[in-house]
């Protein structure tokens, strides 16, 4: 009970932090918007799926470094100290990998209504569509909080965020592109299964390290 007590805790704080100061969120929100309009303005109509999948892909990617990536960097030393006081690093992570997924499925279910309206595109299977984009989302999230803590106890390095984020995101990208191109194409259920599956694990075993290895940085 007290553990979920400070889980809520730290997600007010979250919630009620960003929406004092919007200008992450907000700047997250209009490079998205604006990437999506100039990617309209020069392309105009999309018609094979596998261009339309990789460019949303592509799109989320660098908005989920805008949104997620510089949470770390944005807390102070004084106010991780004071956090290391009151709540044990697990509880602190996980709430911070739910706001973050939070925050990526707003902005990735925005993406997906302007991005069908400007590039209109037949989707057979809308349940593993939106599947896709839940389980590919929550995943740039999770693997995000945990990088964004290794690049702000280096100094915050943005290079070495990206360094090591790309590497590690490809696996997951490829799966997501690989399972939202399979729904709009309308391919059996039976064969979506396995893609489901391992994307479903790969969300699980970046929660998993993140775990494990967050104490160890948060002891810093």
């Amino acid at each position: 009970m007290a553990e979920l007590k400070n889980l809520t805790a730290i997600l007010v704080k979250e919630f009620k932090s960003d929406f004092r100061n919007p200008y992450v969120l907000g700047g997250a929100g209009l490079f998205l918007l604006s990437t999506l309009f100039v990617c309209y303005i020069t392309i105009k109509r999309i018609h094979q799926p596998s261009i339309w999948v990789a460019l949303f892909w592509i799109i989320m990617l660098f908005t989920s470094f805008n949104a997620v990536a510089k949470s770390f960097m944005n807390e102070s030393r004084a106010r991780m100290l004071y956090l290391y006081t009151l709540i044990g690093p697990s509880i602190f992570i996980v709430s911070k990998m739910i706001y973050h997924a939070t925050i990526m499925l707003v902005l990735s279910m925005v993406a997906v209504l302007v991005y069908t309206t400007f590039f209109e595109i037949t989707i057979e299977d809308r349940l593993v569509f939106f599947a896709s984009v839940v389980l590919g989302s929550t995943g740039l999230a999770i693997t995000l909080s945990l990088l964004s803590t290794i690049a702000s106890k280096a100094g915050n390095n943005l290079t070495l965020l990206a360094i090591l984020g790309l590497p590690i995101l490809l696996p997951l990208l490829m799966v997501a592109t690989t399972l939202m191109k399979n729904s709009i194409d309308g391919i059996d259920l039976s064969v979506q299964y396995k893609y489901l599956f391992v994307l479903f694990g790969l969300n699980l075993s970046s929660l998993g390290l993140s775990i494990v290895l967050f104490p160890y940085l948060w002891r810093e």
